[in-house]
């Protein structure tokens, strides 16, 4: 007489959820980091631009899209400066018209190491004739600039005394999703309409790439 031998219910019945808990936990995983991917990405970009690692930054720029991206908002930035002038001041137009013909060796300048490090510390090229990229400030200057200032109480009065400007308002800078593959960070002043933006675009699930700008000086002084 044969006994049938069948396995234990309990030994194959507790995979089942464990497995299901595993697969949900590395969705869900998965799926933090994609959505977190570009706000890596920025920092990352922004570490290799302050440690003047060229290399790296290069891994998250498309040059091509961003070099065409510079000349079409660059080009277009100028000829509303023209525009908006109306032949009332000719030095001014001249000196926009002199950057319209000098767009390509200002493209050439910001599509580089150094102009990204530029436009991602939101110091965008404002169309001058021979305009260089600007290097990032020292993160040190605004903790330093404040016991000086505070420390000095007197230091407001004189300057409205003397007529000299206000200083300029910081920009309101905010980074987050235009789309699914779209990532922008802005920088805004509310005082004169200036706006700006660099632009993301997602490269396959995880990676993103600086590959356009947008440009709008608003009502701010020309910097001709």
């Amino acid at each position: 007489m044969t006994e049938s031998l069948t396995p234990p219910r309990k030994s194959r019945d507790w995979k089942k959820p464990v497995a299901i808990t595993v697969a949900v936990a590395v969705f869900v995983a998965a799926l933090g980091y994609a959505y977190a991917s570009p706000y890596i990405a920025v920092n990352r970009m922004k570490a290799a631009a302050d440690a003047r690692d060229a290399a790296t930054l290069n891994q998250y720029v498309d040059y091509p899209a961003l070099r065409v991206s510079l000349k079409q908002q660059v080009g277009e930035m100028l000829r509303e400066r023209i525009h908006a002038e109306h032949s009332s001041n000719p030095l001014l137009i001249l000196g926009a018209v002199i950057g319209a013909a000098l767009i390509g060796p200002l493209v050439d300048a910001y599509a580089t190491p150094e102009g990204v490090a530029a436009l991602l510390s939101g110091m965008p090229p404002t169309g001058k004739p021979g305009e260089r990229p600007h290097a990032p400030p020292p993160q040190e200057a605004g903790s330093q600039s404040a016991p000086a200032s505070a420390a000095a109480p007197a230091s407001p009065p004189a300057q409205a005394a003397s007529g000299n400007p206000a200083p300029e308002a910081r920009p309101v800078t905010t980074a987050g999703y235009r789309s699914l593959n779209e990532f922008a960070l802005t920088w805004d002043r509310s005082a004169t309409g200036e706006h700006y933006a660099a632009i993301l675009q997602r490269h396959g699930l995880f990676s993103w790439k600086l590959a356009s700008v947008e440009l709008n000086e608003g009502n701010a002084p020309n910097p001709n």
